[in-house]
Order: C-alpha cells, then sequence, then structure tokens
C-alpha cells in the first residue's frame, strides 16, 4: 500500500489548496528515550522517502538544553534546542509548544537554560527556528525545517516522521497513517497507537501533527487545542467549516 498521496487529499478528507512544495529535512537523533507510555506497537523497516536516517535508541552524551519564549499570534510559546556531542552544530530543535499545553517538557532536563533572542549564547538552531516560525506565521511556506532532535520512542519518532511527510496545505487521518506503517511493516498498527505518538509530538508544527484529523474529518487530538489546530490549518489554505 502506498502512503497517501501527495497530489490530492485522500479521499473523504478535507478540500486543500495545491501543495506548494513542503520539504522535509532529516531529524538526526533523540536527546532522550522515554518509556513507550503504554503503546505497545512497533514499526520498523524503511523510512519513507526523504525523510532521512531513523532516529536511533543507543546510549548519548547528556545534551545541554535551551529554552527560549517566542510570541506567536496564536499564543506564547516556548522552543527548546538541545547542543553537544553528536548533534549537529548549532545544536538542534528538541521541542516547540504553546505553553500550557500538553506534555510540553516531556523528556527535557530539569536545568534547561533559559536564554533570548539575540543573546551571544543562544545556539544557531534557535535562531533558525525562531526565524523559521516567523516566516510560517505570515501563512508563507518557510521551506526547510531547522535540524530536529526530538527524544521518543522507536515508534513514536517514526509517526513523527511520517507527520513531516504530508505536504503543507493537505490533512491525513490517524487510520492512514497507521495503515501506511503497517503495510511497510507487515506488522497490524492500531491508529490509536498512532493517535498516542501524534499526541506525544513535542515539536508542535514543524513536525505537522496538526495535519492529523479524525476519521470523521474531525479536529481532534491536538495537544494546543482544536481552536490552535483550526487555525493552524486556516493558515495552510485547508477549507475547514
Amino acid at each position: 500500500m502506498e502512503p497517501p498521496s501527495t497530489d490530492r487529499p485522500a479521499p473523504g478528507l478535507l478540500t486543500t489548496r495545491a501543495d506548494r512544495g513542503a520539504a522535509v529535512g532529516p531529524i538526526t537523533r533523540a536527546v532522550a528515550d522515554p518509556p513507550a507510555d503504554g503503546v505497545v506497537d512497533d514499526v520498523h523497516g524503511p523510512l519513507p522517502a526523504g525523510v532521512g536516517t531513523r532516529v536511533q535508541s543507543e546510549a548519548v552524551p547528556p545534551a545541554t538544553n535551551y529554552l527560549c519564549a517566542f510570541d506567536s499570534p496564536l499564543g506564547p510559546m516556548t522552543l527548546a534546542i538541545a547542543a553537544g556531542e553528536g548533534l549537529p552544530d548549532g545544536g538542534a530543535v528538541v521541542g516547540v509548544w504553546f505553553d500550557g499545553q500538553r506534555h510540553d517538557r516531556a523528556g527535557l532536563a530539569d536545568d534547561a537554560r533559559p536564554v533570548a533572542a539575540g543573546d551571544p549564547d543562544e545556539p544557531a538552531a534557535l535562531a533558525a527556528a525562531r526565524a523559521w516560525l516567523e516566516h510560517y506565521f505570515t501563512g508563507d511556506d518557510p521551506g526547510p525545517t531547522p535540524d530536529l532532535a526530538p527524544g521518543g520512542t522507536d515508534f513514536q519518532r517514526r509517526v513523527w516522521d511520517r507527520l513531516r511527510t504530508i505536504p503543507r496545505g493537505q490533512t491525513t487521518t490517524y487510520g492512514h497513517i497507521a495503515a501506511d506503517l503497517a503495510a511497510a511493516t507487515g506488522r497490524p498498527t492500531s491508529a490509536r497507537a498512532v493517535g498516542s505518538a501524534v499526541g506525544r509530538n513535542p515539536v508542535s508544527i514543524l513536525v505537522p501533527c496538526h495535519r492529523v484529523l479524525g476519521a470523521d474529518g474531525s479536529l481532534t487530538g491536538y495537544a494546543g487545542g482544536p481552536e490552535r489546530k483550526a487555525a493552524l490549518l486556516r493558515l495552510e489554505g485547508v477549507m475547514i467549516a
């Protein structure tokens, strides 16, 4: 079974405008590998084309985490960057969330360092993430994402990699993602397990979990809330009621 078409919406989904060429860069590696949180499904096999190297579960040296406030049109956000051995020069994005949303700091060290935009200590990945989001919120396609290194289980990271193949301006469902993963591996994968992994996505917007809908097209399961999910989809040109 092939993944949902990137040329047109899957049957029964929301009407969208034409794909404007969402670029997908690699997730480099995880900074942490937390428990599966009850998700028993696991997936192995090749990644979708264009996603890059799969994040591994191997032990890694401790990284330094940086936190920076970001004012978005949909409310205050926090960006989290990790820097250290084994990560790209300039660090990598490990978290982007709306303040107060569920699972906002899952997997981050308690000693994360606050840093202001433009500080001498600001990692390059932080400046890149801020610029990407500023461009995104103008309604334009901001292009390739900065380097990402979210911490999660092997299954969670594979689902997040799938999310990054959903083009801007299009949507899919939890069930479609589950079917894609099952077809790629020959192992059953439930929509519920996919939904759990999507709900634990630590990098909002850059890993576009807001593009995943319920089977009936409902705006369900977004940690930032259904109103923000609707606003993000409208910003990308998705036609919703």
